[in-house]
């Protein structure tokens, strides 16, 4: 057994802490490549391991954070990836010495994956197995992926380990202390999709203090059986003398400790601020601990980037709204040829509305690119709902170009009794971590008895477990056959279902609807067999959410059966209604006046159909200007006031962003290429910072509010800040910076631009700036996110006009 998964059963393990800021205080330059270091300066980075090594630290954290080709590109090291890699693991390996453990680290590229972004996924696949390569050849014994942000770029990180190792892996993402990432991911979905693809051990790391991770951690237990990891930072940073510190002392660091034990976590360590004091503190505290490791129960769990489902025995029956299919349906299939997703995601969101909990997605029909048509309609769904995903294809190319495409823990539908199907299936659930949807089917066609169907069932059980594929992630479709048809074999799916979760404990799930084809009044016979499946035990049901009959008998089984305590989603959804209906209704009012039109086309980020509402109101006689102002951007400032609610997250907002740059583009058209600009604003990270993400977005945000943007990029010197300021004329300079070590440098360039006299508005941000810091350097605004600093600079520049 590998030693690190061996000794996490038998004991608590110390990880070391914070790296950059001793290398910082031992001769890396502001700017610097930290991972340089590990070439030019060895012996400096091995007397920080052995420190934390004497502290008591059973692991050692390579210093290969930022060691990937898309960071190390910055510097000009792309070229020296293997070798800077090799040497991170080589130096930490004879700190650590014979006892210790050496975690070869990994931290995000910098960039964001598609359809954020412009990265592909396998791109960014490629891009981390390039380390892990390096880190295999050189010994490392696990390696730990930290401070991630977006759960597709750890996913890619984790596939990319697995794809040449068989490391132990350690994943963490960085929570704000809204108690979601920058994405909009909550712990419990971070949760979920890392269990699903099979790490070691999950957790958090940066971002807050031991209160905030002990937060983060206990949402994570409540759905995930593996041991968690702590890496708080030494408190939340403050501004002191000029100078931002994390105030957290090691004492303070260990006062979590008996409940980190109680909630399973078996690695804690130390980030941001952290020192070796910190480590020895926590090593003292954890002594007479060391437990062994007790197994937890799993169960089964579905999740976004945003949001979990359960599903199994001890949930509600999920409801799969099975109306993203183009079996009858000619204008969707039309569209899938075309290329377009209106009616995907039209669906998406009146399905959930209706009391869907996961959406099927399918996207087979005769003339379309499936795989092509599959990963356009993940991100066209997930684009507008947070509703994890039911993959429907027998093509195994789309199927893995949906996982790519998707952002948590999906539900493949699905995989047969066919030697074919549990060979080509299987491997792609197991490599993207989702749970699958076994048909009770084989080549010799649908078993007759239940018996038959559960004999496949077990067939299917046992293929999906030898890859290491639990239980917990199976679903076993008994079968719903038309009773027009075969009336006799009704009562045997039934059976079936009864015998699947007696005999295997696997959950069931039915096409509930099929059962009715061909026969008048369909949702009477679909509904009163939906209630008898339901009472047999169905754990999951493929129908049509907006057929009231149905879900009127969804509900009314939930409470009968138990799981709906105290009937509360059954009186929310009657309490006012006097007799449920029959068939849900559309509202028939008519057409939206054009303005809201395209108000509602920004905030749901329609950018397929933007342009030709923007061409429709050209022809009713709205100027570009109205168009802009009455139209666009009270769509833009409801997606501000939503972000800031909570109620869509930035790959929302980026994508309302992209809406509004093509509408924009069409104006400037209809204006022979000029724009009114709302003014002129200049961004930069500063000097010695690399970080550019967060500036990134306000960039584009600001351009999609109307402003003339020059972005400077990053790394950016003070005069030329100053110089481009001058020469551009412009009337705002935003600075960002991420790193507590360059805050000074936004001191510098702010006194700079007063005593050089240049009269503009300023305005300071990133993750390690405050309002204090903000107003003890004078700027003029200080802003938490990107919405923000778009409110705020509105409101700035139009009161000084």
């Amino acid at each position: 057994m590998n030693p690190f998964r061996q000794r996490l059963q038998q004991q608590i393990l110390v990880l070391d802490g914070a790296m950059g800021t001793l290398l910082q205080e031992r001769g890396l330059p502001p700017g610097g490549c930290p991972e340089e270091m590990n070439l030019n300066a060895p012996a400096v980075v091995e007397d920080i391991h052995r420190d934390y090594a004497k502290a008591g630290a059973d692991i050692l954290v390579t210093n290969t954070f930022g060691g990937n080709r898309a960071k190390l590109a910055h510097y000009g090291l792309e070229a020296r990836v293997d070798e800077i890699n090799r040497s991170g693991v080589e130096i930490a390996r004879r700190a650590a010495g014979e006892n210790g453990l050496v975690a070869a680290s990994i931290g995000p590229t910098g960039r964001f994956l598609e359809p954020v972004g412009d990265a592909g996924f396998d791109e960014m696949v490629e891009i981390f197995a390039e380390q892990v390569r390096a880190f295999v050849a050189a010994g490392a014994d696990l390696v730990t992926l930290e401070t991630f942000l977006d759960i597709r770029e750890l996913r890619a990180a984790i596939i990319a380990c697995q794809s040449v190792s068989d490391l132990p892996i350690m994943a963490m993402m960085t929570f704000d202390d809204g108690g979601r990432t920058v994405l909009g991911t909550p712990p419990e979905a971070a949760a979920v999709t890392l269990e699903g693809l099979g790490v070691d051990v999950i957790g958090t790391n940066c971002g807050l203090g031991i209160d905030g991770v002990y937060a983060i951690l206990e949402q994570m237990r409540k759905v995930s059986s593996l041991p968690l990891i702590a890496q708080a930072n030494a408190g939340l940073p403050i501004l002191r003398d000029g100078e931002t510190i994390f105030p957290g002392t090691p004492e303070e660091m260990t006062a979590y400790h008996d409940r980190l034990v109680e909630l399973g976590v078996r690695v804690i360590g130390g980030c941001c601020g952290t020192t070796p004091a910190h480590i020895q503190a926590i090593r003292e505290a954890l002594e007479g601990r060391q437990t062994a490791w007790q197994i937890r129960p799993r169960s089964g769990w579905l999740s976004s980037r945003t949001s979990v489902v359960p599903f199994g025995s001890a949930a509600p029956c999920a409801v799969i709204g099975e109306r993203i299919n183009p079996t009858g349906k000619k204008a969707y299939s039309a569209e899938l040829r075309e290329g377009k997703t209106a009616y995907i995601r039209r669906e998406a969101q009146e399905q959930l509305a209706a009391g869907a909990v996961l959406l099927d997605v399918n996207c087979g029909a005769p003339g379309v690119d499936e795989p092509l048509a599959l990963e356009r309609a993940v991100y066209a769904v997930t684009g507008v709902v947070g509703a994890p995903l039911v993959l429907d294809s027998s093509d195994p190319i789309a199927l893995e170009r949906g996982l790519k495409a998707a952002d948590g823990k999906v539900l493949i539908n699905s995989v047969s009794g066919e030697e074919k199907s549990l060979k080509t299936i299987l491997p792609l659930a197991r490599r993207y971590g989702a749970a699958i949807i076994g048909l009770a089917l084989d080549e010799t066609g649908i078993p007759e008895t239940a018996e038959g169907r559960l004999a496949v069932a077990r067939k299917i059980l046992a293929a999906a477990q030898s890859i290491g594929i639990p239980k917990e992630d199976i679903l076993i479709d008994c079968l719903t056959l038309t009773v027009s048809a075969e009336q006799k074999r009704a009562m045997e799916s039934l059976r079936a279902i009864e015998l699947v979760r007696r005999e295997l404990g696997l959950g069931t799930v039915l096409g509930v609807s099929n059962i009715s084809f061909g026969l008048p009044c369909r949702p009477v016979l679909s509904a009163t067999f939906f209630a008898m499946a339901l009472a047999a035990g169905l754990d999951a049901a493929i129908i049509n959410p907006k057929d009231e009959k149905m879900m009127d008998a969804f509900r009314a089984g939930m409470v009968l059966l138990g799981k709906d305590l105290r009937a509360e989603a059954y009186i929310g959804h009657y309490a006012d209604i006097a007799t449920p209906t029959t068939v849900a209704t559309a509202p028939s009012d008519g057409p939206l006046p054009v303005r809201e039109q395209l108000a509602n086309a920004i905030i749901e980020g329609d950018s397929e159909g933007i342009v030709t509402m923007v061409e429709e109101a050209l022809a009713e006689g709205l100027d570009p200007l109205t168009i802009s102002n009455e139209g666009l951007l009270p769509g833009l400032e409801e997606v501000g006031k939503r972000f800031g609610s909570n109620r869509i997250f930035l790959p929302q907002v980026m994508l309302s962003a992209e809406t509004m740059q093509k509408a924009f583009s069409r104006l400037k058209q209809e204006m022979g290429g000029a724009s009114t600009s709302r003014g002129r604003i200049l961004m930069a990270t500063v000097e010695g910072d690399i970080h550019d993400i967060g500036k990134n977005i306000v960039c584009t945000l600001l351009e999609n509010h109307g402003y003339e943007v020059i972005d400077l990029g990053k790394n950016v010197a003070a005069s030329r800040i100053l110089s481009e300021a001058t020469a551009q004329q412009v009337d705002a300079v935003g600075l960002s910076a991420l790193m507590t070590t360059t805050l000074q440098q936004m001191q510098m360039t702010l006194d700079a631009l007063r005593d050089a006299g240049i009269k503009v508005f300023t305005m300071v941000g990133g993750a390690v700036v405050t309002q204090e810091y903000a107003d003890s350097i004078g700027a003029d605004l200080y802003a938490a996110d990107a919405l923000e600093a778009v409110e705020k600079i509105n409101k700035l520049l139009t009161s000084s006009h």
